[in-house]
C-alpha cells in the first residue's frame, strides 16, 4: 500500500470512528443528565419541589459537535465548552437556555432544539468581562448586564454577539436587571450606587430609586431582582432582605432579616416568583434555595452545602419558567441545577 493510499485509510477510519462515537453517545443524552426521584419536603409530606437534574456542558443536554468539529478537533485540539462561573440564567424555553458566566467571559447559550451551543461576547472576539444578570428582552432576544463594563448589552435571537444598549446615563456598577414585556420598561440595579433605575423602552431613565441606608427604599449594596405582573423584587444583599415595589417603583414592603437559621437571610442573591406567588430566594452563604409566601413566611427550604443533586456552593442567580421550571445557577460547582415546583397554591 503506498503512502496515498495509507494516508486515506487512516483519514476514513478517523471518520468513522468519530461517526461511531457521535451515535454511541447521542443515544444516551436526554434533556438533564441525571433523573431522580428526588423531592421536597421528603415523605410523608407533600411533595412540593422535584429535583430534574444539573448541567455543565452543551453535550449534557444532548447538544453534540457536528462530523466536521469532531474531525477538527483531532487536529486542532478540543475546544473547551463548559461552565466555569456561573452567575444567572434566564430560559425562553425548555429547549433554549442562556447561562452568564464571568469566569468564561461570555454567556453561554444552550438551544437543544437546533443542536446548537456557543459562547456569546461583544464583537472582534472582545469578552464580557462580568455578565452577572440576565433578563428577557424584546421580540425574543436577552439583555446583559455586565456590572465591569457598567453596561447593559443585548444578544439579538439567534446572535453570536452581544451588543452595548445605549442609555442616557451611566451606571457604576449594574447587576440586576428585569424587564416589562407589556410597557419595555426596564429596571436595572446599580449595586456601587445602593439604588435601581427605571428605563423607557429607548433608553432613557425615568427614575432612580434609593440611596445607601437601611431604611424603606434605602439599600445596601443590593444585587439581583425580578419582575412580575405585580411586582418587582430587588434583593437589598447587605440589608439581608428583599424589598417589594410597583411597577412604577412605589416601595410596597420588605421581608427578611440577618441570621444564622433557616427563615433569616445571610447573603441573599438571586429572588423570583412561581405562578403561585411564592417567593423564592437564593442564599450563597446558606448555599440553599428558601421559599417564602407573598406575607414573607418560610415554606421550605433546600441544600446545603456540597457537590451532590440537591446541594449548593455558593449559589448565585435563579429564574423560574413559566411552567414553575426553577433554574439555579450554582457558581462554585460550575453548573446549574435545575427542580420544579409540584405543589400546588399554599
Amino acid at each position: 500500500m503506498n503512502i496515498f493510499y495509507r494516508q486515506r485509510f487512516v483519514l476514513a477510519g478517523l471518520c468513522c470512528a468519530i461517526f461511531l462515537s457521535a451515535c454511541a453517545q447521542s443515544a444516551y443524552h436526554r434533556l438533564y443528565p441525571i433523573k431522580s426521584e428526588m423531592v421536597w419536603p421528603p415523605k410523608p409530606a407533600q411533595a412540593r419541589i422535584r429535583y430534574l437534574g444539573s448541567f455543565q456542558r452543551p453535550e449534557e443536554m444532548g447538544i453534540e459537535k457536528g462530523f466536521l468539529s469532531r474531525l477538527g478537533d483531532l487536529f486542532a485540539g478540543a475546544e473547551e465548552r463548559h461552565m466555569v462561573r456561573p452567575m444567572a440564567v434566564v430560559s425562553m424555553s425548555e429547549q433554549e437556555i442562556y447561562v452568564a458566566d464571568p469566569g468564561a467571559r461570555g454567556v453561554h447559550y444552550f438551544n437543544r432544539k437546533r443542536n446548537e451551543y456557543r459562547l456569546i461576547q461583544q464583537a472582534d472576539n472582545q469578552p464580557l468581562p462580568s455578565p452577572v444578570g440576565l433578563a428577557r428582552g424584546p421580540n425574543h432576544s436577552v439583555l446583559v448586564a455586565d456590572s465591569e463594563l457598567g453596561g447593559i448589552f443585548i444578544i439579538q435571537p439567534g446572535g453570536d454577539t452581544a451588543s452595548p444598549l445605549v442609555l442616557d446615563v451611566r451606571l457604576a456598577q449594574p447587576t440586576g436587571i428585569a424587564r416589562d414585556q407589556a410597557t419595555g420598561r426596564m429596571y436595572v440595579t446599580d449595586t456601587a450606587g445602593h439604588s435601581f433605575s427605571i428605563f423607557d423602552q429607548h433608553g432613557k431613565r425615568l427614575k432612580q430609586i434609593g440611596k445607601r441606608g437601611n431604611g424603606k427604599a434605602e439599600f445596601n449594596f443590593p444585587t439581583l431582582m425580578w419582575l412580575d405582573k405585580e411586582r418587582l423584587y430587588v434583593t437589598d444583599s447587605l440589608n439581608f432582605r428583599i424589598q417589594m415595589f410597583d411597577h412604577d417603583g412605589v416601595f410596597k414592603g420588605f421581608f427578611g432579616q440577618i441570621g444564622t437559621t433557616t427563615g433569616t437571610l445571610s447573603r441573599p442573591k438571586g429572588v423570583a416568583t412561581d405562578n403561585f406567588g411564592h417567593i423564592y430566594t437564593v442564599d450563597s452563604l446558606f448555599h440553599a434555595l428558601q421559599i417564602f409566601n407573598d406575607q414573607g413566611q418560610l415554606l421550605l427550604n433546600i441544600g446545603r452545602q456540597g457537590g451532590l443533586p440537591g446541594e449548593f456552593w455558593l449559589p448565585t442567580g435563579l429564574y423560574i419558567s413559566e411552567n414553575n421550571t426553577i433554574y439555579i445557577a450554582d457558581s462554585h460547582n460550575r453548573r446549574v441545577q435545575v427542580f420544579q415546583y409540584i405543589g400546588g397554591k399554599s
